[in-house]
């Protein structure tokens, strides 16, 4: 099933099916765009490359079908536990980040069982929400939290961003403008219109051959096949089930990230749709359901020894700026991750794509997350007039921001046995911070003190 009408309206909702070519292209950008990400976090946290995008593509199709096909998200790796991963790592398996081995098995066993914790979490409060409802987590959890964390997480991202846009300025310049000029100026031009990523990606790639910055050595030299590390958890080592607290209380970072994917997602479906003249789908009210799909992803990353999962901002960003939600083309993406798990061909040449080219393409999809965080705000209409609304997202915004920028490491200075013996990293205070905050709200309504609210402003 199509969705084109008489409007020539291109897109597609999650149930629609696009044809084959159409699916097998659209996947591979999500593929593209998952890629250089979830790689990064392996390579930077000692993990197996393989093993990652191996259970990228399992995770996601599971989640897909624990979700019933109605969520369309795509699950990386993601750099919310990055910090935990290298303390727990350092801290119990001293030699993985003094070698030169691009992995670290005994470290990444011990993490397993701390990512196999944080999707028993997940599920937990999935369910949780699923029973008590979605208002319930609205009141811990409302707008001005999520959308804040989502702009924390993408302008957070920036320097890793501009790092890699870094590596050739001119290169990553050219790759924004045409992925730019790709999205604006091809819309509702039927496929096209629907790869700009890829298209940016492709004329990044290149621009890059004759300044010799692509390697066809790796290419030619990888083997056609390989098999993934893949290692089970450490259960027998009493070590690792300390490390379940430490790498769990990620999820109060992460969970307002999905749910604030959730919310975007929605109002992106549901503004297509209309647009098809067909039913929104208001797929916002499934934050349950899509916690106990974050979960799924991650007991299975915990089982093989992947990077601990998310639901990609990056693929959200791709899929509101091409309008394709379909559940089958993810579900096609999520088949070629694991083939990539496995064809080291493949994996080399899409791992050859020039770093700066990856750097240009960031700073859109990086942007697109935070500029979406703002949409959220706004579609939520959330009262920014309201001192109370304004106190918790400003906290957010600069524990988060300011302390990925300033601080040493991105880590708050506050030591906790066990869980953050060296810190605890910005994205986490920050959420712990605005939620705590939200709580003394709501157990303390300033009407309590005779104090109103703020009229909004009806725009």
């Amino acid at each position: 099933m199509t969705a084109l009408t008489e409007k020539k309206v291109s897109g597609y909702l999650p149930e629609d099916t696009p044809p084959i070519g159409a699916m097998l292209s659209l996947g591979f950008q999500q593929v593209l765009t998952m890629f250089p990400a979830t790689v990064l976090c392996a390579i930077l946290t000692k993990f197996d490359v393989g093993v990652t995008l191996l259970g990228s593509g399992i995770g996601t199709i599971i989640a897909l079908l624990v979700s019933k096909r109605k969520i369309p998200m795509y699950y990386g790796s993601s750099f919310s536990y990055i910090a935990v991963f290298v303390t727990v790592m350092s801290l119990y398996a001293k030699d993985c980040f003094t070698s030169k081995a691009a992995y670290c098995p005994e470290g990444v066993r011990i993490a397993q069982v701390g990512i196999l914790g944080t999707g028993i979490f997940e599920i937990l409060i999935g369910l949780l929400i699923m029973k008590v409802g979605k208002a319930a987590l609205d009141k811990v959890l409302p707008p001005v939290i999520s959308g804040s964390m989502a702009i924390v997480i993408g302008i957070g991202l920036a320097g890793a961003a501009l790092g890699m846009a870094g590596a050739n300025w001119m290169i990553a310049i050219v790759t924004l403008l045409l992925t730019v000029v790709f999205s604006v100026y091809l819309q509702n031009r039927g496929l096209l219109g629907m790869l700009p990523i890829l298209l940016g990606a492709i004329a990044g790639y290149l621009v890059s051959i004759p300044f010799g910055l692509v390697d066809f050595s790796t290419v030619t030299s990888a083997p056609i096949f390989r098999v993934p590390a893949i290692t089970l958890p450490a259960f027998e080592d009493p070590r690792a089930w300390g490390v379940v607290i430490s790498v769990a209380l990620i999820a109060i970072a992460t969970i307002p990230e999905s749910t604030a994917h959730l919310y975007q997602m929605s109002l992106y479906i549901d503004q297509l749709a209309k647009d098809l003249g067909r039913a929104p789908l208001e797929i916002k009210n499934l934050i349950g359901l899509n916690l106990i799909a974050d979960g799924a992803d991650d007991l299975v990353m915990g089982l093989i020894g992947g990077t601990a999962g998310t639901n990609y901002g990056e693929n959200n960003s791709l899929m509101a700026i091409t309008r394709n939600y379909s559940v089958p083309v993810l579900m096609a993406a999520g088949v070629m991750a694991i083939l990539l798990g496995f064809v080291g061909t493949l994996a080399a040449l899409v791992a050859s794509i020039p770093v700066a080219v990856t750097g240009g393409l960031a700073i859109y999809l990086f942007g697109v997350i935070g500029m979406q965080g703002i949409a959220l705000i706004q579609s939520e209409k959330v009262n920014l007039f309201e001192p109370r609304q304004l106190a918790v997202g400003a906290t957010i915004l600069i524990c988060g921001i300011g302390g990925n920028m300033t601080l040493k490491d991105g880590l708050f200075p506050f030591l906790i046995p066990g869980v953050f013996p060296v810190g605890v990293p910005a994205i986490v205070f920050a959420a712990f911070a605005g939620i705590v905050m939200n709580l003394i709200f709501i157990l303390l309504p300033p009407k309590m003190f005779g104090v109103e609210e703020r009229e909004n402003i009806n725009f």
